[in-house]
């Protein structure tokens, strides 16, 4: 808490971890006090054991509500704060966090999802969703997520200009966009954030929410080159639908099949909707092989438990493995021979089948399928 007085500025910390961290905690709250040249008034915090990072988050959020202005002051990177980002990674599960809950945010490179979102939109309360913006940049800045992807879900609208503005600059892999429904909405981002950091700003994978966005789903998906992947909401589109959402999924078959086809039309990866019950594990693998057997490439996930059931169901069988590791073989021979055509036994394979055949390597050494070396063991 922030009161302005007359008088030199006095920080006062009670913090259960006194003891070890008291002059660690005073020494944060003081360098945003520097930073917003903050000489007059009185602080006072009350921790309960955060990390430096929050800490920061905390007292800038406090400063600016109280209107004062001042730099963002952001923690000191982890080693993996600037990992690269790939287009064409695997994105079989992605695991949305609140971002405003940094004890959740702590851990979430420990789960082996492809994927973190860290969520700025409906997981946040409107009173909470500036201190959830701070949290979230400097989140990206001190957490480092392993192999991960480093995701960030932002709001609609100005709010999410905000947003944007915020995280740009801090590596963030993929901008999820919310209730996207004109092709506009993703050209608006895409500029926003190539006007902050240039052409290595981060990729767009819009979310389709409403009977309007499926309607426009490849314009939406072919609305500009930093999309990689196009996914729906399941929950908020039944809704606009009035159709309750089934365990048989009949109400949003054309809506799931429509964003499969603009996906792969558009050239970016389809994927599905969340999973809610996070306690029917049965029920979720069912629902895995239902969206892979219609062309997703992944799932959301609500939570960690959901992740290895999603990772198994995503995995290609021994089978489709071993005729995948077939096809991409006779590829690689066409290729060395300088042949166009791809022939596996007496048959030939189209294009689109060699690609697929690549992806499904990728998926089974994902899953443990093949071994990582597989193209060094004999046929």
């Amino acid at each position: 808490v922030y009161e302005p007085t007359s008088e030199a500025l006095t920080i006062d910390v009670t913090s259960k971890v006194d003891y070890l961290f008291g002059e660690a905690i005073e020494r944060a709250v003081r360098r945003v006090a520097d930073a917003f040249t903050l000489i007059t008034g009185r602080l006072t915090v009350k921790d309960a054991g955060a990390l430096e990072w929050v800490i920061l988050a905390r007292v800038e959020c406090c400063l600016r509500r109280a209107g004062l202005e001042g730099p963002p002051v952001l923690p000191e990177p982890a080693p993996g704060a600037d990992a690269p980002r790939s287009r064409d990674r695997l994105r079989r599960s992605r695991l949305y966090i609140p971002g405003n809950q940094p004890k959740l945010m702590i851990s979430g490179g420990l789960y082996g999802a492809d994927g973190i979102i860290l969520d700025l939109e409906d997981s946040v309360p409107p009173a909470e969703k500036d201190a959830a913006r701070l949290l979230v940049r400097n989140a990206l800045v001190a957490l480092d997520w392993g192999a991960s992807e480093r995701m960030v879900r932002v709001n609609q609208g100005a709010i999410g200009e905000e947003d944007l503005a915020s995280i740009a600059a801090h590596n963030p892999h993929t901008v999820l966009l919310p209730k996207v429904e004109d092709p506009s909405q993703v050209g608006r981002a895409a500029e926003i954030l190539r006007g902050l950091v240039g052409e290595d700003a981060a990729f767009l994978m819009p979310i389709l929410e409403s009977p309007g966005g499926i309607h426009r789903a490849f314009d939406i998906a072919a609305a500009d080159t930093s999309v990689v992947a196009l996914t729906l909401g399941l929950e908020d589109l039944s809704a606009e639908l009035a159709a309750p959402r089934t365990s048989a999924g009949w109400e949003s078959f054309l809506a799931r099949q429509t964003t499969v086809y603009a996906a792969r039309a558009a050239g970016v990866q389809p994927i599905a909707s969340v999973f809610s019950d996070i306690e029917d594990e049965g029920a979720l693998a069912a629902y895995v092989q239902r969206e892979r057997g219609l062309g997703f490439d992944g799932v959301g996930c609500i939570h960690p438990r959901q992740i290895p059931v999603v990772h198994r169901e995503m995995t290609p069988s021994d089978a489709e493995a071993e005729r995948a590791v077939r096809v991409v073989r006779a590829a690689r021979q066409a290729e060395e021979k300088g042949l166009g055509a791809v022939a596996v036994g007496s048959k030939m394979v189209d294009p689109p089948v060699v690609k697929q055949a690549f992806r499904t390597v990728d998926l089974a050494v994902a899953g443990g399928v093949l071994a990582e070396d597989w193209d060094s063991l004999s046929e």
